[in-house]
């Protein structure tokens, strides 16, 4: 059996991409040197969830295309979330997705991400999508 270790992401400035997402998550770092930051989920959502960390890299090169693979976020609340994103400093995105129940977000480093409306009472009842 396999489980997802970390998501990694290439970044110009490994820390200061970590602390973006270890606030915004909620997460802790467990690792970090020059090269390399690791946050990870707190243990009661590492064991309520199946949850991957997240591996930060440095790396020299510019983010150039749209990402390849991107997270999405489900809120209890969408605005109140994608408001508390804005104030760690994510920027929101028009990608041409139209009238659409999510919003999309960059991370300071211009990394795509996606918050989603939250689930309806009858969808968390269901595992919902």
């Amino acid at each position: 059996m396999l489980h997802i270790q970390s998501l990694t992401v290439d970044a110009a400035d490994p820390r200061g991409l970590a602390t973006f997402w270890e606030a915004a998550l909620g997460w802790r770092r467990t690792f970090e040197d020059d090269e390399e930051v690791v946050i990870e989920a707190t243990a009661a959502d590492a064991t309520s969830h199946a949850v991957c960390g997240m591996l930060f890299l440095r790396v020299d090169d510019d983010r150039v295309v749209k990402n390849r693979l991107h997270l999405d976020l489900r809120p209890e609340d969408q605005a109140a979330e994608v408001a508390r994103l804005e104030a760690l400093g994510a920027t929101r995105l028009d990608l041409g997705q139209g009238d659409v129940t999510w919003i999309v977000l960059a991370d300071p480093e211009g990394n795509e991400f996606c918050v989603l409306r939250a689930l309806r009472p009858d969808e968390v009842a269901t595992g919902g999508s």
